[in-house]
């Protein structure tokens, strides 16, 4: 089985998807859709074969006056079909490569699980299968790597640690792929699946939802229906509006 830890940030205004609020969406929707993503990556963990471990910033990482785990546990909670199997804990790093690796390598060294795994909450399209197929795979590479526009990664698997020292250094699927071949680890990928965490981001996952949730193929309620109730879309001139 592997641990997949999901790296979340608080769900509040100011703390979440600083490049789309005051943009594209006002503060407050876009503190909504990180909560919606959030909920959506965590369900499809735990209806995969997979352990959801929930990591949530420390205190000193927040906003003042917020509670960094009762933030992330209150929508989980309402949402998540066991949340009583859920594991919470804490943080530790000062830059995303830290926190990935401290995570990775106490999973894989201290508490001895076969294989480890990080996401990122901002990974809304993730699916149960996916995170299955990223477990078989793990069976035979010693990285997998779920790739994403502009060189980053919406899954890192591991079989074993690699030197996370900077791994994150964009383009991150290249430099986590360097690590794993310098450390002799075989490394396979998963499809290409979007990140939202900028405009551009959005104009892709947007018409790409909208047209999944047309033909009736399975998408990410929450995050959808939250698209749907924004009126966003894409026009032919490439640009994101609201209805």
């Amino acid at each position: 089985m592997t641990t997949v830890a999901v790296l979340a940030a608080p769900p509040v205004e100011g703390a979440v998807l600083s490049e789309l609020a005051g943009g594209p969406l006002e503060e407050s929707e876009a503190t909504a859709l990180y909560t919606a993503m959030l909920t959506d990556v965590c369900r499809a963990v735990e209806a995969s074969g997979a352990e959801l471990l929930v990591n949530y910033r420390p205190d000193d990482q927040v906003p003042d006056g917020v509670d960094p785990e009762g933030a992330v546990r209150e929508p989980l909670e309402a949402a998540l079909d066991a949340p009583g199997d859920v594991r919470y804990e804490v943080q530790v790093g000062s830059s995303l490569s830290a926190r990935v690796g401290n995570t990775v390598t106490h999973l894989l060294e201290r508490e001895g699980v076969n294989t480890a795994a990080a996401v990122e909450p901002t990974a809304g399209l993730l699916t149960r299968q996916l995170i299955d197929s990223a477990a078989m795979k793990l069976r035979s590479s010693g990285v997998v790597l779920g790739p994403s526009a502009d060189g980053r990664v919406y899954y890192a698997g591991f079989a074993d640690p690699v030197d996370f020292e900077d791994a994150y250094t964009s383009p991150t699927v290249e430099t986590l792929t360097e690590r794993a071949i310098d450390d002799d680890l075989g490394v396979d990928f998963l499809p290409s699946t979007p990140l939202v965490e900028t405009s551009a981001d959005l104009r892709t996952v947007v018409p790409l939802l909208r047209a999944r949730q047309r033909a009736e193929r399975v998408v990410p309620p929450r995050t959808t229906t939250l698209i749907n109730e924004f009126g966003l879309r894409v026009t032919a001139e490439n640009d994101l509006v609201k209805k």
